[in-house]
C-alpha cells in the first residue's frame, strides 16, 4: 500500500483527467477552492460525529473510514490547486516544515 507522495499525486492527476471528461466546465482555481471548502465542511461534519457533538442514534460504525476519506479529499483538492499554480507541493511541504524547525530551534525547543 505504501506509495510515495509523487505516486499519490500522479494517481490523483489520473483521476482529474478522467473527471475532465464528464465535468461541465474546466476547473480552475475557483472550482478547486469551492470543492476544497466543501470537503473541509464534510470533514468537519465527520469530526463532529466522531466527537459526539451530534445526537445520533447508536454508534456510527464507519465514521473512522469516512474521516479518512474526507481527509484524503481535502488533500486531493490541495493537490489540484498546487497543480493549477504549478507548485511542487512535496517541496513546499518540506521547506515549510524546515522553516518551522528552524523557528522552534530559535525558541529553544
Amino acid at each position: 500500500m505504501g506509495k510515495t507522495f509523487a505516486e499519490m499525486e500522479d494517481m490523483y492527476r489520473g483521476v482529474v483527467k478522467r473527471f475532465h471528461k464528464i465535468e461541465l466546465r474546466e476547473w480552475k482555481a475557483e472550482g478547486a477552492m469551492i470543492e476544497l471548502t466543501k470537503q473541509v465542511g464534510e470533514l468537519a461534519k465527520q469530526v463532529m460525529i466522531k466527537e459526539r457533538y451530534y445526537a445520533l442514534e447508536g454508534e456510527v460504525s464507519d465514521v473512522d473510514e469516512r474521516l479518512g476519506n474526507e481527509m484524503a479529499d481535502v488533500v486531493a483538492q490541495i493537490m489540484r490547486l498546487a497543480d493549477y499554480y504549478k507548485i511542487d507541493l512535496e517541496k513546499a511541504f518540506i521547506e515549510a516544515r524546515e522553516d518551522e524547525d528552524q523557528y522552534l530551534k530559535s525558541r529553544g525547543v
